[in-house]
């Protein structure tokens, strides 16, 4: 079985790594073949639960999360969540992502810590990376923030 996951050329050296050790790992502990063109990566595995894993870890890295924090995503229980802001203006996106890091990353610490989630804003988008129910507290906090919604009430409703 294949699949092909395109992530940002800027991205594709991490995936790689130095030597190509980040790919030679994951290939090996995910029993699956990776090949990296330009922009493209394509994933070969026997099995579809592995195949879908690898593609998640691929797509992770692409989203701007180091291969070790993507590698949790080989793990049964922990996903992913990507929140695009696609077809916002430059500078809307810009204002929304600064809303989501906080003051010297303040507010994506605290979403971390009190989701135990994992949180990585890249290009136009926040990516999380958790377990159920957790992550889903963690995209409810991000999007109530790229809504409008105050920091306090969004911490408040954090803590509860």
């Amino acid at each position: 079985m294949q699949e092909i996951v395109l992530i940002p050329h800027e991205r594709v050296g991490v995936l790689i790594g130095k030597g190509g050790k980040v790919k030679e790992r994951l290939e090996k502990e995910a029993s699956a073949r990776i090949t990296v063109d330009e922009q493209e990566v394509i994933i070969d595995c026997d099995d579809p639960g592995i195949l879908i894993k690898v593609a998640e870890v691929v797509k992770a890295i692409g989203r701007g999360f180091s291969p070790e924090d993507a590698s949790f995503l080989l793990k049964d229980d922990y996903e992913l969540v990507v929140i695009t802001l696609q077809g916002e203006r430059h500078n809307t996106v810009k204002r929304l992502m600064a809303r989501v890091i906080g003051k010297k990353g303040a507010t994506k610490k605290i979403i971390e810590e009190e989701t135990s989630c994992l949180l990585c804003v890249f290009g136009k988008t926040v990516s999380i990376i958790g377990t159920q129910p957790n992550l889903s507290r963690a995209e409810h906090a991000v999007e109530e923030i790229l809504r409008g919604r105050s920091h306090g009430y969004v911490y408040a409703k954090l803590k509860k």
